[in-house]
């Protein structure tokens, strides 16, 4: 019962009843020492305090969770969990290692999942699988690999009629082939995007509400529609208060400034600077790491624009040095390359 009600409050958007649901089956997990209790238990707390933003917690629990699965022992638990556990802890923790900055960890994680799957015959799992493959990607702003597996969970959802993951895979479908696109104002990527992101509403679905929204805001400034991509954020901003989904909040702050600074008047510049810093303070308050990286090179640049360099390197260099691995990333490749420029005009 705790596991069907965790589902439906986490889907609808409401993390923090799935938080409480969870600390319920933790409290009854303790007091029967049931194994099984104690995957389920984990999972639930490490999908709700993830999307919380309390990242360190998450993966406390998500590693609890690899840790306690047993391939032989839980796959039956697939029939009645709707997915099998190990396939699902694997991908949705993969998104909260990406975002506490280890890029390379979470696509160890992912492939894994999709390793696991290939030997179900449960497409439910398949397609779960390929869309958080998919969402890890555009993390990681691999748009063809995006694109790859967002198509291969269309398939599955079209055969098999699965509404949410269908909707969930052709918005990021939509993303990948919009940022391949040599035209950013590709209308059929447009038309992917905010034709996956109506029927994800239509589900009755909230989770990922401010992520999808932050995706359809880059979009809109990609064909300098500022004033368009604000009016997403601000509703971005509200659904933040309405559900406390907290995990993508700081790349709100940071899109706002982005679009921002797309105006050259100076109170916008300034107002975008303000911006950066609130995605800053967002992320480093997560240890979100990925997203406090995206966050100092934006500031970085705008500094650097204004003669700043001094001040942007001294900002950037220690989250660039934080990092241990995902150097092949684009991030880290454009962080890098930052703070090479900012340093040959020291």
């Amino acid at each position: 019962m705790l596991w069907g009600l965790w589902h439906f409050h986490f889907v609808r958007g409401e993390p923090r009843t799935a938080r409480e649901l969870g600390e319920q089956l933790l409290t009854l997990a303790q007091q029967h020492q049931e194994p099984t209790y104690f995957l389920a238990a984990h999972f639930m707390l490490g999908g709700a305090l993830t999307a919380l933003g309390a990242l360190a917690p998450a993966l406390t629990h998500w590693e609890q969770t690899f840790a306690l699965y047993d391939p032989q022992q839980h796959h039956a638990l697939t029939y009645l969990f709707g997915a099998d556990p190990g396939v699902f802890s694997l991908s949705f923790a993969s998104h909260a290692l990406w975002l506490r900055g280890y890029p390379d960890q979470a696509i160890m994680r992912s492939r894994q999942a999709l390793d696991l799957v290939q030997d179900l015959s449960h497409p439910f799992s398949q397609a779960l699988a390929h869309c958080y493959a998919a969402m890890l990607h555009q993390f990681r702003r691999e748009p063809r690999l995006v694109q790859q597996q967002a198509e291969a969970a269309m398939t599955l959802c079209t055969e098999q009629g699965f509404t949410y993951y269908l909707a969930w895979a052709t918005l990021l479908r939509g993303w990948g082939l919009m940022v391949q696109s040599a035209d950013r104002a590709n209308e059929d990527a447009m038309a992917q995007l905010r034709q996956g992101f109506a029927d994800l509403l239509a589900t009755g679905a909230g989770i990922r509400e401010t992520y999808y929204r932050a995706l359809l805001a880059e979009a809109a400034g990609s064909r300098g529609k500022s004033e368009a991509g604000q009016q997403l954020l601000a509703e971005a901003f509200v659904a933040v208060q309405r559900t406390e989904e907290r995990y993508w909040e700081a790349e709100l702050y940071r899109w706002q400034g982005e679009l921002l600074g797309q105006d050259t008047e100076r109170p916008q510049r300034e107002d975008a600077e303000a911006s950066f810093l609130l995605a800053l303070e967002v992320a480093r308050s997560q240890h979100a790491k990925s997203l406090e990286l995206r966050a100092a090179m934006s500031l970085g640049r705008l500094w650097q624009e204004q003669g700043k360099r001094d001040d942007a390197r001294t900002l950037l260099v220690p989250v660039y040095h934080w990092f241990t691995e995902g150097f092949d990333t684009a991030d880290l490749q454009e962080a890098k390359a930052l703070l090479e420029a900012l340093i040959q005009h020291a």
